[in-house]
């Protein structure tokens, strides 16, 4: 009697470990996150999210900060990713990458235009007056802070490599907010930033707008978005595309202890549809400065 009880007994613990690690399992997905200004920033920015994700969509989301230079490195090892359009494209072309939705945020929702920025007690008033002077960029795959400044300064006859005394890129973090106290600092005649970064600022209160006179602009382009990898089967990617499109401001998640919201914590204001044709002014922009993936050497 006694054997047959922990014959028993062993039965039901073996069962109640098998039904525990049934619970347990969960599919795991790894979403590549593009940092922006910094990793810390972006872990602040984007560990909520996930875990909305996760909670939304009953799977385990791992998030992945990684460095613009480092998507093609690590593509295979990614399902999703959250990119600048720039690097979407890059990825779509080499890699199979389709895009699922568009971040929306500022005065120009889902897109993002380059301008080139100048103080106004420099005189300088249009973008041909900077031949012979010295610039500032933004990262150079970042899509309005290098790409379409370059493509504007082409346009107006000048040739970057040639024509300006001198130009840089910061090192670092932060790099777009450090472009534009270069320029306010008078380090450099002109910087080039996304009217994001620049609205931004103003609204924070860090710089007054007025100081500053806009040499040119771009046309608008997308910006950052969701992308999927050809690993991932279409109803997943459906299903994932369905949630990111309908979180709202008021949707919260709790994050060790804290109940933040979602897309505030993100900083951005949503997300819509777009399809991959609306990056074609992005090719054909990075065709006409020679970037990746277009680049001939």
């Amino acid at each position: 009697m006694i054997k047959k009880l922990a014959i028993f007994f062993a039965f039901l613990s073996l069962l109640s470990c098998s039904n525990q690690t049934n619970k347990q399992v969960k599919p795991t997905y790894r979403i590549g996150y593009m940092i922006c200004n910094s990793e810390k920033e972006t872990l602040k920015r984007f560990i909520p999210f996930t875990e909305y994700l996760s909670q939304k969509m009953d799977i385990n989301f791992e998030l992945v900060a990684l460095d613009t230079i480092n998507f093609t490195k690590e593509i295979d090892k990614l399902d999703f990713v959250h990119t600048n359009s720039l690097l979407y494209v890059i990825l779509n072309r080499f890699h199979g990458v389709e895009v699922l939705a568009a971040e929306k945020k500022g005065s120009l929702g889902y897109k993002s235009q380059g301008i080139i920025l100048a103080l106004k007690k420099s005189g300088l008033q249009k973008v041909a007056d900077l031949k012979g002077k010295t610039m500032i960029f933004g990262p150079m795959l970042a899509p309005t802070g290098f790409m379409s400044q370059v493509d504007l300064l082409q346009q107006n006859g000048i040739d970057p490599e040639q024509d300006l005394a001198f130009y840089t890129i910061p090192r670092g973090s932060f790099k777009h907010e450090k472009v534009i106290y270069g320029v306010m600092f008078e380090k450099f005649a002109a910087g080039a930033i996304p009217l994001d970064d620049l609205e931004i600022m103003a609204a924070d209160n860090r710089i007054d707008r007025e100081d500053f006179v806009i040499l040119g602009k771009s046309e608008p382009i997308p910006y950052c978005n969701f992308a999927v990898t050809q690993k991932i089967d279409e109803e997943l990617a459906a299903r994932f595309k369905k949630v990111v499109l309908s979180i709202t401001e008021d949707d919260t998640v709790e994050i060790d202890g804290e109940r933040v919201k979602v897309l505030e914590r993100a900083l951005v204001d949503g997300y819509v549809d777009i399809t991959n044709q609306e990056f074609d002014i992005v090719r054909e922009m990075a065709k006409r400065t020679n970037m990746p993936p277009y680049q001939k050497y």
